[in-house]
């Protein structure tokens, strides 16, 4: 069925909903992934809906392929909602073309989904370069037999510790438990002077002497977490703590093979698979430097060839399929450290950091010193970079703004480079924040400004007619400020007067969706594209195709490590560290400090470090920001705190709650 050869006076109801459906297809594989479609035939489709991304496998679709005829290729790229299938003649892909278009396939969830297909003149695909193993990673395959494996997942005992003579805990995402030491996940690290008093199980020694004698490890480890992950869980990318253990960590994977995802600090990330009966090794830069995580997912993304079992996933877009996954468990060795450490990387290790990430403040005088030094002295230090990433604004927030009555006095508190205040030239705008810097640029663009804390607004009480704050209330430091924020600023409204907030949401996924945040885990265009991203799995390429547009306001750059194999508690407790994040990942903790890395020469001409090694030094300080990311019903919870407002909406926008409340 081809637009350009029939009318759709001609078609039935039933046929002009699918027309309209594969042109839909058409004009979203042009606008997101720069696909362009042909009218005429050729030799190639691609099939929209019929991709990794979106859990159809190649043993899937390859067969429902090849009944119009013999494929020549099938790429299917990783974690895409689509393919490319050539034909070996123009006649079978006009076959395929009538046949299969609208049909209906079932994915490897059981879900039924619709394939479009169009003509290509080619397949649009660019390989990846192949990748190396990071330096000090090793996969050793059947490291054990069958026989061992059975009798090691038999040993281990799931009920409850009547005794609690190990530590038992069901965490999020897995359950696990603790020999040897028990691993606290509130600090991410283990009280070395109260070991638990059985130490690791003997089952282990006869493994771990082979594994000494063999040369894969160089200490007997002293401490074991045993994880257990049902199909779907995962554990979030983290470098285990320098100073909490030695050099080499192992970790023997049972019951299931598992795609673990490895990423350097500047970007680059190597998916390795890891089969059951398999022994990873980590020691050196990968141990220290990269950070390591399994992504909450049910199928990954493997190579289809039978010969290939562990090691990086390769780019070869036409030997990728997708594994099902099944019910792995993994027993993680380590040695537990009674030194400092003194690795290569202090830049990243706890025990060489000059300065130590800040604790949670435990009164106004520590939390207004956090915020100094983690929010107003970074933001001068990146304002120029900051305002690079800062130029598309959110549709909401102009339409809250378009909304307004001409002429209306209009406050942007934490106004940042002026994005928003050109937006309705029927406005008067004023805008303030606390960078200097960022001031400064509002002006060179001739926006009204000025420097000023959002605690302390030199504006008359009931001057406004509206305000906004855009990602600002979540950089201070304690309850008490944030709701002083929010009263600064209905002091500013008049009767009447309508104000709206954006503040970071740790629920980064809401309504099975993820947020732009997150599906924005890839890398910026000119560099190689991931092979394995945190994009979600996409059921449907015409309804669910994500926009591709940066995420802006609060929500563009950063954000977010979990701790070692296991995540660490959401709830911080007092004195404890301010965990540092990982990009485009998850939040587990909601107060964080999240890494800015600025790009280009540093200001002032200070000098840099090197960051780490991977072939070249990366140039490119790196600043933390404080943030506290919001639970869902936090924010109208705090402005239920404020008297003579209330809330006229409250709603999620890509990684954001936000609300806007009336001044009684």
């Amino acid at each position: 069925m081809d637009s350009n050869h029939q009318s759709n006076y001609k078609l039935s109801k039933t046929e002009k909903k699918f027309l309209r459906k594969q042109i839909k297809a058409r004009h979203t594989l042009l606008r997101h992934e720069g696909i362009e479609t042909v009218s005429y035939a050729t030799q190639s489709l691609v099939v929209a809906n019929g991709g990794l991304g979106n859990g159809v496998s190649r043993n899937q679709l390859l067969p429902v392929l090849e009944k119009c005829g013999l494929v020549d290729a099938l790429l299917m790229p990783p974690n895409k909602p689509y393919s490319f299938a050539r034909y070996k003649t123009t006649e079978e892909s006009k076959r395929a073309y009538v046949t299969l278009n609208g049909k209906e396939v079932v994915d490897d969830l059981g879900q039924k989904i619709i394939l479009y297909l169009n003509f290509v003149e080619k397949a649009q695909w660019k390989e990846l370069r192949p990748q190396a193993l990071p330096p000090g990673l090793m996969v050793v395959e059947e490291i054990i037999s069958s026989e061992e494996e059975k009798m090691l997942l038999e040993s281990v005992d799931w009920t409850e510790d009547t005794d609690n003579q190990n530590s038992q805990k069901s965490l999020k995402h897995r359950r696990v438990k603790h020999f040897g030491y028990e691993f606290h996940y509130e600090n991410n690290n283990v009280d070395k002077d109260k070991p638990l008093p059985r130490g690791l199980p003997d089952i282990c020694d006869s493994f771990l002497e082979k594994w000494l004698r063999e040369g894969y490890i160089k200490h007997k480890p002293d401490q074991m977490t045993i994880n257990q992950y049902e199909p779907g869980q995962g554990i979030p990318a983290h470098i285990d703590t320098h100073s909490a253990f030695e050099d080499e960590i192992v970790s023997l994977s049972l019951g299931s093979e598992i795609v673990m995802d490895f990423k350097h600090p500047d970007g680059i990330a190597v998916p390795v698979m890891l089969p059951r009966r398999s022994l990873l090794v980590m020691t050196g830069e990968s141990r220290y430097l990269w950070t390591h995580g399994i992504t909450c997912r049910k199928f990954d993304t493997v190579q289809a060839s039978e010969s290939h079992k562990s090691g990086i996933i390769t780019s070869d877009v036409g030997d990728l399929t997708l594994s099902k996954r099944g019910l792995r468990t993994s027993f993680t060795f380590r040695k537990v450290r009674q030194t400092p450490c003194n690795c290569s990387y202090p830049l990243v290790c706890d025990s060489q950091r000059k300065e130590t990430p800040p604790s949670f403040p435990e009164s106004d005088k520590e939390a207004s010193r956090l915020e100094q030094e983690y929010v107003h002295q970074v933001y001068e230090e990146i304002a120029g970079h900051f305002s690079s990433t800062r130029h598309t604004p959110w549709p909401h927030i102009v339409e809250f703004l378009k909304a307004l009555p001409s002429g209306s006095i209009v406050a942007d508190i934490g106004c940042g480079n002026g994005k928003y205040l050109g937006i309705n030239k029927e406005l008067y705008m004023v805008g303030c924040d606390r960078s200097q810097n960022l001031v400064d640029i509002c002006r060179e663009r001739q926006f009204q400004a000025f420097v000023c804390d959002a605690l302390a607004v030199p504006v008359r009480s009931g001057s406004c007619d509206a305000c906004i704050s855009i990602a600002v209330i979540h950089h201070f430091a304690t309850a008490e400020r944030r709701v002083a924020a929010l009263q600064e600023i209905v002091r500013l409204l008049r009767p009447g007067g309508k104000a709206l907030i954006y503040v970071w949401a740790m629920e980064q996924e809401y309504n099975k969706q993820k947020s732009r945040y997150l599906r924005g885990n890839r890398n910026s265009q000119g560099k190689k594209e991931e092979m394995n991203s945190d994009t979600s799995v996409q059921r449907s390429l015409v309804e669910q195709m994500p926009d591709m547009g940066s995420r802006d306001s609060a929500s563009s750059v950063p954000c977010i490590n979990d701790s070692q194999e296991g995540g660490c508690n959401s709830r911080q407790v007092s004195n404890s560290k301010l965990p540092i994040h990982v990009n485009r990942t998850s939040f587990y903790s909601q107060d964080v400090l999240v890494p800015w890395h600025l790009k280009g020469n540093p200001d002032k001409g200070k000098p840099v470090e090197p960051f780490g090694p991977i072939g070249s030094q990366d140039p490119s300080p790196v600043f933390h920001r404080y943030y506290h990311v919001f639970r869902e019903g936090e924010l109208e919870a705090v402005c239920g705190t404020v008297s003579d407002v209330r809330i006229l909406q409250s709603y999620y926008d890509q990684g954001n709650w936000c609300v806007i409340l009336q001044k009684a």
